[in-house]
């Protein structure tokens, strides 16, 4: 098994401290944020930040859904982890100061399987992943524009 690495950043017009408040909102602006691949959102524990646990499919293509239970921890002042208690994927928003606002990079890593499957997994996985992840950045900065 290789781990599968997927990356995608965004510079958003906002300071750095409220786009990490909206990151962290996952009783509002999240859920706001989420594209058509996602279905069966549920906010189970808290809501705000550190000790959220959340629930959603994520559906990366018709054929590949992911049923995901998200547990949030906020490690560092810049950054809010998202690991998925059902597999290895563990996603880490981290956001910076830009010279227009905030940088927000999203990197998401999980162990991918082996043989052809983890090839073909490997290849086309992290494009459609990076095409959501661009999608839910650009709802997210009209998020920071209301």
């Amino acid at each position: 098994m290789a781990q599968v690495v997927v990356t995608t950043e965004k510079t958003l017009n906002a300071s750095p401290e409220q786009v990490l408040e909206a990151l962290g909102d996952y009783t509002g602006v999240r859920s706001r944020m989420l594209t058509e691949h996602f279905s069966e959102y549920d906010v189970r524990e808290g809501g705000q930040g550190e000790g959220t646990v959340v629930h959603w499919k994520l559906a990366a293509t018709s054929k590949r859904v992911r049923d995901c239970l998200i547990t949030v921890s906020t490690p560092g002042p810049d950054q809010v982890v998202e690991k998925d208690t059902n597999s290895s994927m563990v996603t880490t928003w981290t956001v910076s100061p830009a010279s227009e606002g905030a940088q927000v990079q999203i990197e998401t890593t999980w162990n991918g399987a082996g043989g052809i499957g983890g090839f073909f997994e490997r290849t086309f996985a992290p494009k459609g992943l990076q095409r959501i992840y661009d999608a839910q950045l650009t709802k997210l900065a009209a998020e920071l524009t209301r």
